[in-house]
């Protein structure tokens, strides 16, 4: 495994490989390279929208318009999770440090540890809806198979039932999970820098909390958190919810070679400029998945390339608009909950 959120795909020169093709068609076209300007100018405005937010707070102090910009911050939240993302896959800096400290400090900005979502992020990334090897497939609360859903006890087996129907109430929960996640993981000792993690997260959560019933009374700071936290835990499920759920999932010894792996078991999502800022660049997730290290502002020019190629192997390259991906992802749920609701079916 790998230190970072990059899985690093096989060597480009490797001779023969469909992926080695591949990677020298986008590396010959200039894709590979950072973009310092666009992202410079990216968290120039988020930061400022972050700012701007907490600024309204203070500004509208006690009253319920404060509630409105909670559900700004949800978004600006989102987007700063988002470069996260980004810095956590070198997309920003090259090298190691500047990639590390920016993601710590993009993940405190939301109160996540950085150590912890980057080792999931990483091995989601080496095994993409793997049942046994991706962690984004365990059966928390919801169930992704039919195997699992036959395994199912309490929690999950309850919801696991009508869970395409549950599954946007459960993202107002998502916010408070990471949280929570980010905690528990610091008893890890096995989780690299945990220290620093657990003082960011200490700190990011404090701050939070100590600025909302500064400004507010307590009842509206305590209403202006859970509506800020759930709609940050919607927006956030919203962004990954479509790129691979409803698609093939591996079990075993399952391991097509990496180019199938990253392409046959993710979905890219249509749009023009505004569906590329709102998802972050994750609706190209098939380039995403390839090239991981990618600038996200260069993944949709690659789209054209890995596309054609894709054409001329014959191997399947998914794209639906974003509400067929939804609609994708809740009938897998539901037809993953079947066991449960028949107890009868077979195998």
């Amino acid at each position: 495994m790998t230190t970072d959120a990059t899985v690093r795909p096989p060597p480009s020169g490797t001779t023969g490989s469909d992926f080695a093709r591949l990677s020298r068609k986008i590396a010959d076209a200039g894709l590979l390279g950072r973009r310092p300007g666009y992202y410079t100018v990216r968290i120039t405005v988020v930061a400022v929208l972050y700012v701007g937010g907490w600024a309204a707070v203070a500004l509208l102090g006690d009253t319920w318009w404060t509630l409105a910009v909670a559900g700004f911050l949800a978004l600006v939240f989102g987007q700063v999770a988002l470069l996260a993302h980004d810095a956590a896959h070198r997309q920003v800096f090259r090298r190691r440090r500047g990639s590390e400290a920016s993601g710590r400090i993009a993940c405190a900005g939301v109160g996540m540890s950085y150590g912890w979502w980057q080792d999931k992020h990483t091995r989601h990334h080496a095994n993409p809806n793997h049942e046994e090897l991706d962690p984004d497939l365990e059966p928390d609360l919801l169930v992704w198979s039919q195997d699992q859903a036959r395994a199912a006890k309490g929690l999950p087996r309850l919801i696991g039932r009508w869970q395409a129907f549950l599954f946007f109430p459960l993202l107002t929960l998502e916010g408070f999970n990471l949280h929570v996640s980010s905690a528990r993981a610091l008893a890890n000792r096995s989780l690299k820098h945990r220290r620093l993690d657990g003082a960011l997260l200490l700190t990011s959560v404090a701050l939070y909390l100590a600025v909302l019933f500064w400004l507010l009374p307590p009842g509206m700071a305590i209403a202006f958190l859970v509506v800020h936290q759930c709609l940050f835990g919607v927006y956030l499920g919203s962004l990954f919810a479509p790129n691979h759920k409803g698609m093939p999932i591996l079990t075993g010894e399952d391991r097509p070679d990496f180019l199938r792996r990253q392409v046959l078991t993710s979905r890219n999502v249509r749009g023009g400029w505004f569906t590329d800022i709102a998802l972050g660049g994750l609706n190209h997730q098939i380039e995403h998945h390839l090239f991981p290290s990618m600038p996200s502002p260069n993944l949709r020019k690659a789209r054209t390339i890995v596309r054609r190629y894709c054409e001329d192997l014959g191997v399947e390259y998914v794209e639906t608009g974003l509400i067929a991906s939804y609609r994708l992802a809740l009938t897998s749920l539901h037809r993953a909950g079947a066991p449960i609701r028949h107890p009868s079916l077979p195998a």
